[in-house]
């Protein structure tokens, strides 16, 4: 009570910021008419005299307001666009690294770059991250025009670039991306072997667009680089021996559930025979270094208690296919993930194909906190203020619409059954397209979008095609004729040019557009169409000249004459065919309509079979309204219905927070990790010479292995010194007489130490004298790089392996977290000690050649994002970690479509390409990618 009056008094803390800006926006205003007496070559002058300041030790703070007056002139004198105040608000609400949440249609590309010419001006490079390739190359050619009219550089990062091209583009002063290709290029760089074949240059500041859609959706998957793993061929059939040997009382078998688990005597007897083939390497199995061995056996146990030969899989030419549970068929090139097709075929003593390893991965919660700077806008972030705060630390800031909303939210209608629900869409989608209102029709799956096409096609409607923009030539006709046009489009994420010029003509009067995500689409749906996208498409290679432009005037005259019939029809009609679990996904639907005060309307249908309902108790509703005599096709409708609907899917929201919140607190173990070894790889890098950190380590690891196998204040008769003979000669590659050493009188660990030590410093000396110390220091380099790479590869395995398996510390009544907290840290610990003790071996072996050896390579790699609704893997090919693989088969286990090489594709025969990625080029050799090409008929 209290806080709502204080909020009536005083304001809300969102409209107490707004007004804060007041000041500044007047400022700009104020030299709005000075500007505009400016030539070109005063105006573009004005950039180089704003760096100039800033390098005399002025702030950005310091120039924002002249720096915004002087983007806004240029957007007026390139584009024809002038930023609104409400804009410029937009602008200042990125600048101060905070997410401007601004509704659909108030122009958020043009708000960014306010900001962007603001901070760029800094010249540590500015990036704006979108959601798809399409996006940043249209808004790096769109708003590049300003920056480049105002004398700054402009890149983009597009999927098939090599490293030339992406040092260029990161060396602009603006470079536009997806959140893929940024993530992955961190990945790659950190992969790299000299500063000179890095192509990002820092994270100063980034604007991400759809800041929801990137940094909450697609945050549940991690970006993933994976390579070839080395053959672990012995292994897997080592532990494919010891499964046999297992009785019954061993393991706990649940056929229902396809799980199987080793009971307590089945540990003490796996723990057994692992120590009879030598293959345990501490005494408890479940010791932290051993998390990859129990890993393969869980998937060796599962291999044979699970899977039975003809029914889960067949063995045909020495391979194990997989048959799909549900169709009975075969699977060829299909491979369960994460070890557990090797271990089938170690079961079916078939040739072990070697597995994909994790070469580097990392979230776009961890990629994105590494800008100094981070801010982001959207139509719908207030829904998830709380976890922005949480984990980005970033506010989020309502900006007013330019123009009153108008639109019309009516309340939700309620049916029993979907069948009656699909019966009324369709009848208010006939009734809306008869008037000549658009219909935007919003679904939550691909699925129920082809479903809803089904049903609109039985009501006789025509489905367009959606790869031929062309096809709209039937919706203007019929527009044109104030006719039904009986059309509908449905959207996917196939063809993203087309889709935009689908999506910025679904304003025409009775246009049918279903879509199934409406964030990131990119395009405003303008009522009566889009007539610059219009003229871009139908005028395509037309010569400039009179019938050019008479036909331009034409376009844009029967745009605005459709205009006027939409507005008369009530504007755009968005129907929402189910509630999603969250709130924000609802919103953004909505949001499509009542663009710069135009007229609309907004109404969702759901039934008590839908998702949301079935999951919050829809059964007692439903019997009640039996009793109360709600007849088919007759609907509830009431605010206290929407209302509850909302408090539900709050909850779900609050679920999926805690549950984003627990895996990043899990990948933040990792990220401390990793941002160690990637920041000591580099310093590795820009040092001269790594001698002083090598002797470091030779010096460790005598120390190491003196102290192993001679306790302290132990008698030499109680040291171990047979076995401190052999660490000696595998170590430090040295034959000395340590035996002999150890039986004279009065000697002292001390003395062994610094024996051992000084004949190792004496014998890498002479290794260095040997080869010269030019070549020496490079070669120390390289050494220490390819181990510590090598190294960190595994131990990210052995992390993933340990975080399936540590939730078992729970029944121990044991927190999972910090369990997981204190293995990593001990296997860190190991991770340093084996790079000493690896580095160290080699370099006392090493002979070199007198040539300058080949620059290393690195590994070969593929890139894999899965996304977080299909599940399919949106980068090329391959699926190295099963990680969102497209299925699931029988227990869960992931799958993933096996790759072919470029290599080894015949252009001619498309049976030989295999799983080819969306982005790819073609392997058909037409130059085009693979979805404009043979992937458009997929």
């Amino acid at each position: 009570m209290l806080g709502a009056l204080a909020k009536k008094l005083f304001g809300s803390a969102n409209d107490r910021r707004l007004k804060s800006y007041a000041p500044r926006i007047q400022a700009i205003n104020a030299l709005e008419k000075e500007l505009e007496g400016l030539s070109d070559e005063a105006l573009r002058a004005r950039t180089e005299a704003f760096k100039a300041e800033i390098a005399a030790g002025k702030s950005l703070d310091d120039v924002l307001e002249p720096a915004f007056a002087t983007v806004r002139e240029g957007a007026k004198r390139v584009l024809g666009q002038r930023h609104f105040d409400v804009q410029l608000i937009g602008g200042m609400v990125l600048h101060e690294g905070s997410i401007a949440e601004m509704r659909t249609g108030e122009g958020k590309t043009l708000v960014a770059t306010l900001a962007v010419y603001l901070n760029a001006l800094a010249g540590k490079g500015v990036h704006v991250v979108t959601v798809n390739d399409y996006l940043a190359s249209r808004d790096a050619a769109w708003m590049g025009r300003i920056y480049r009219f105002l004398g700054l550089s402009v890149g983009t990062i597009v999927h098939g670039m090599d490293d030339a091209q992406r040092r260029e583009a990161y060396a602009c002063d603006i470079t536009y991306g997806t959140n893929n290709e940024y993530g992955f290029d961190y990945l790659r760089d950190n992969m790299k072997y000299d500063f000179g074949q890095m192509v990002q240059r820092g994270h100063a500041f980034a604007i991400v667009d759809e800041v929801d859609s990137i940094l909450v959706d697609e945050a549940r998957t991690p970006l993933i680089i994976s390579g070839p793993l080395d053959d672990r061929s012995e292994l897997y059939q080592a532990v494919d021996k010891i499964i046999p040997l297992l009785t019954p009382e061993h393991y706990d078998l649940d056929e229902k559930q396809r799980a199987v688990s080793l009971s307590e005597a089945g540990t003490e007897r796996i723990e057994e025979l692992l120590r009879e083939h030598e293959l345990l390497k501490s005494e408890d199995l479940y010791d932290a270094q051993n998390a990859t061995l129990v890993h393969h056996m869980n998937q060796a146990l599962r291999a044979h208690k699970l899977f039975t030969r003809d029914k889960d899989y067949i063995v045909r030419n020495g391979e194990v296919v997989i048959i799909d549970e549900f169709t009975g068929r075969m699977m060829p090139g299909r491979r369960y993930s994460e070890g557990l097709h090797q271990a089938l075929e170690a079961k079916e003593s078939v040739k072990i194909q070697p597995e994909n390893q994790t070469l580097a991965s990392i979230t776009f919660q961890n990629y994105f906190r590494l800008y100094s700077k981070l801010a982001g806008m959207t139509g719908t972030a207030a829904t998830e203020a709380d976890e922005f705060a949480e984990i980005y630390n970033l506010d989020v800031v309502e900006i007013p619409t330019n123009r009153p909303v108008s639109r019309l939210d009516e309340d939700d209608e309620v049916y029993r059954t979907v069948s009656e629900k699909y019966a009324a869409i369709i009848q208010d989608i006939e009734a809306a397209s008869a008037k000549g209102q658009p219909s935007l029709v919003g679904t939550t799956s691909i699925e129920k979008s082809e479903l809803l096409a089904a049903e609109l096609r039985k009501a006789g409607f025509k489905q367009i095609d959606f790869a031929d923009p062309k096809a709209l030539g039937p919706l203007f006709e019929a527009a044109r004729a104030a006719r039904p046009a009986k059309t509908f489009a449905v959207l996917n994420a196939r063809f993203h040019e087309q889709e935009a010029f689908i999506v910025a003509q679904a304003g025409v009067p009775g246009a049918i557009t279903i879509a199934t995500n409406m964030a990131g689409r990119g395009t405003d749906i303008q009522l009566g169409g889009n007539a610059d996208m219009r003229i871009g498409f139908e005028l395509e290679g037309m010569e400039e000249g009179e019938a050019r432009a008479a036909r331009e005037a034409a376009i844009r005259e029967e745009v605005a004459a459709f205009k006027a019939r939409a507005l008369e029809a009530g504007g755009l009609y968005v129907i929402g065919t189910e509630r999603h679990e969250s709130r924000r996904i609802d919103n953004q639907l909505r949001g499509r309509s009542g663009r710069q005060g135009d007229p609309g309307r907004s109404k969702f249908f759901l039934s008590l079979q839908d998702d949301l309902m079935r999951i919050f108790g829809s059964d007692r509703m439903d019997g009640m309204l039996t009793k109360l005599g709600l007849q088919e096709g007759e609907a509830i409708v009431h605010p206290w219905i929407n209302k509850a609907i909302e408090k539900a899917q709050s909850k779900v929201e609050a679920r999926n927070f805690d549950i984003r919140k627990n895996i990043l607190k899990y990948d933040n173990v990792m990220n401390d990790q990793r941002k160690v070894v990637f920041e000591q790889r580099r310093e590795f890098m820009g040092e001269a010479s790594v001698r002083e950190t090598i002797d470091e380590m030779r010096e460790s690891v005598v120390e190491d292995v003196v102290a192993r196998h001679i306790p302290a204040d132990a008698y030499p008769e109680q040291w171990d010194t047979e076995g401190l003979d052999k660490e000696v000669r595998r170590l430090l590659n040295l034959d000395l007489p340590v035996v002999d050493w150890a039986k004279e009188e009065g000697i002292a660990d001390e003395e062994m130490r610094e024996r051992l030590l000084d004949a190792a410093n004496a014998a890498y000396a002479a290794r260095i004298e040997k080869n010269t110390s030019d070549v020496m220091t490079y070669v120390e380099k390289q050494v220490l790089l390819q181990s510590l790479d090598q190294l960190w590869r595994e131990h990210i395995v052995t992390l993933e392996h340990l975080r399936q398996v540590i939730g078992w510390r729970g029944l121990a009544q044991r927190d999972p977290l910090n369990e997981y907290k204190s293995e990593a840290f001990q296997l860190f610990e190991a991770l340093i000690a084996r790079l000493r003790e690896a580095v160290t071996a080699q370099l006392m072996r090493v002979e070199v050649v007198y040539q300058r050896p080949p620059e290393p390579k690195l590994p070969e790699m593929a890139a894999h994002h899965a996304d977080p609704v299909t599940g399919e893997d949106e980068m090329a090919a391959g699926g190295s970690t099963g990680l969102g693989s497209p299925g699931a088969a029988a227990g869960g286990a992931a799958m993933a479509v096996g790759y072919v090489p470029p290599a080894q594709r015949d252009p001619n025969d498309p049976s030989t390409w295999g799983k080819v990625g969306r982005n790819e080029d073609c392997p058909c050799g037409s130059g085009k990618k693979y979805k404009h090409c043979h992937g458009a008929l997929a």
